[in-house]
């Protein structure tokens, strides 16, 4: 006993301990803590915010890259940590102008993201799971296992890439993001909420929150702690029925987060942040393009103050689900319309490179 009470009282130095053929991500770093590493090592503390804005403001994937700091300063830091930075391992690009990206990990897991081209905005629809554990009947990406969460300074990486795409092949800044890619965005919470904090940070990137949307298929309880951490950025609902019957079918989740939980959470959302949520609904042949669906979707639209995108539906290979036909699309906004309800329509692009809403499966 005598021994193990010396023993606790016994510090090891962070970074002490770090072998010297471990290294470990410097993304995964705090700012404070690169405070500490760089006073363990007799460095001046400044090195920390240098390095800080190199990572997250200028975008750095190597340490050579950090010119303001002397070459056995870089050197230290290669001989303890790596840049885990992602590799675009292909591009496909639409007739559109919308570009997808396969994107390669540090572990050669593949995600994918997608530069999304507009007249009056560039949007990039971006990855948080590869895979998903969802399963949704109409998603190939449910068809996928779900491997891993993706880190945040991979997902900050998805929106640099086509940042940088956005600009050289259209000469436009990015202006949207949109986590609407690979996975369910809310149970991969942390690192979620971390990217988004890199990304509009003014140590980051600087984007507004409010040119960022995260996409979830219902986890209710992570739609309520949402607001508790009072988030700026804005959320979608990916509805596609208001009838539970008809979700069950076509969403497994909504089995443990049916329609009145999920009208519970969005309501506490409404009341803590005072934002207005989006509702997004594929519209099916003869599923839910009906009046009664349109019906049923006027009276969940009354939970809370909302906008509804009617969304056209992608097919996917051996899918049973097939695209409304028009005339019931118009048919179906104007009822809603008619009643008050702010509704878009919109048009899928990408859809010859599979690059579509509900589309990514890593398939080139």
């Amino acid at each position: 006993m005598r021994i193990n009470k010396i023993l606790t009282k016994v510090r090891i130095p962070i970074f002490a301990s770090m072998k010297k053929q471990e290294k470990q991500d410097i993304r995964a770093l705090s700012k404070e803590k690169l405070k500490e590493y760089f006073v363990a090592k007799g460095e001046k503390a400044f090195r920390a915010k240098q390095v800080y804005e190199w990572l997250w403001k200028k975008s750095a994937t190597d340490f050579d890259q950090m010119t303001n700091l002397s070459l056995s300063t870089r050197q230290m830091l290669k001989e303890g940590f790596t840049i885990n930075a992602v590799q675009i391992d292909d591009s496909q690009y639409s007739n559109d102008g919308t570009i997808k990206n396969a994107f390669r990990l540090f572990d050669d897991q593949i995600c994918e993201g997608v530069l999304i081209p507009a007249d009056t905005r560039m949007t990039a629809c971006i990855s948080s799971q590869v895979g998903c554990s969802l399963a949704c009947e109409f998603c190939a990406t449910g068809r996928l296992k779900r491997m891993r969460n993706i880190h945040a300074d991979e997902i900050y990486d998805q929106v640099r890439i086509i940042r940088d795409q956005a600009l050289e092949r259209n000469g436009q800044p990015l202006s949207n993001i949109v986590y609407m890619g690979m996975g369910e965005p809310l149970l991969n919470y942390n690192h979620v909420l971390e990217s988004i904090e890199k990304i509009t940070s003014e140590e980051g990137l600087g984007m507004s929150p409010k040119r960022i949307t995260v996409s979830t298929a219902g986890v209710a309880k992570m739609i309520e702690k949402l607001a508790d951490d009072d988030v700026k950025f804005n959320l979608a609902l990916s509805l596609h029925a208001a009838n539970d019957e008809k979700r069950d079918k076509i969403m497994g989740i909504n089995e443990t987060n049916n329609l009145e939980v999920l009208a519970k959470a969005l309501k506490y959302f409404y009341e803590k942040t005072q934002s207005r949520v989006t509702y997004e609904y594929i519209i099916f042949d003869n599923f839910n393009d009906e009046l009664q669906d349109a019906h049923e979707l006027y009276e969940f639209c009354k939970h809370i103050p909302c906008k509804v995108n009617i969304i056209e539906y992608n097919p996917i290979d051996g899918g049973e689900f097939k695209q409304a036909k028009e005339e019931k699309v118009d048919t179906f906004r104007d009822y809603l319309e008619a009643r008050g309800v702010v509704v878009n329509i919109r048009r899928s692009r990408g859809k010859d490179i599979d690059a579509a809403c509900g589309q990514l499966a890593n398939k080139k």
